[in-house]
């Protein structure tokens, strides 16, 4: 008997080339760039980590605790072109441990730090019931809101700005 082959594809071929597929389409995703939104809500939510590390830290304390965006200023001679943390907090015991800059050093200086007027940092204790407060994170036209009732934990949204 003579068989007629049919024409088609094995499924050895068809894994073949969605194997292909993926791996091109993993490298094109890493090789795009990271984008400001991506950036701002990696560093966001580290934030929101550190924020609420702090406010353990100031209940166990018993201590006023402050988050301040920017550097403190030392002393008179402290020079402006000598770079220094992104932020800072005051109620915390010398080498708390803490960090005080963005993960990526790229964005040193680029954050943008909105806090309401009248309102200098965030207060983090001593009480386990805080102010509700919030900031806002700016980079390029990306903006996150951290906020919290004062009772949740800090949490990080989208920044809706308000209609002029």
């Amino acid at each position: 008997m003579n068989r007629r082959r049919t024409r088609g594809f094995t499924l050895l071929e068809l894994m073949v080339v969605v194997a292909i597929i993926a791996l091109a389409s993993a490298a094109v995703t890493l090789a795009l760039p990271d984008t400001a939104s991506t950036r701002l809500e990696r560093e966001a939510t580290r934030l929101v980590a550190i924020l609420e590390t702090a406010r353990v830290q100031a209940r166990s304390l018993g201590t006023p605790v402050r988050w301040v965006p920017g550097r403190p200023r030392q002393s008179a001679n402290d020079s402006p072109d000598q770079p220094g943390p992104d932020f800072h907090f005051t109620g915390l015991p010398e080498g708390h441990g803490l960090p005080e800059r963005w993960s990526d050093a790229d964005l040193a200086g680029k954050i943008g730090v909105v806090l309401p007027p009248g309102q200098a940092g965030l207060l983090l204790g001593p009480e386990p019931v805080i102010p509700a407060q919030a900031v806002i994170l700016q980079l390029d036209d990306k903006r996150l809101r951290l906020s919290t009732d004062g009772l949740s934990a800090f949490a990080a949204t989208p920044d809706v700005p308000a209609p002029q």
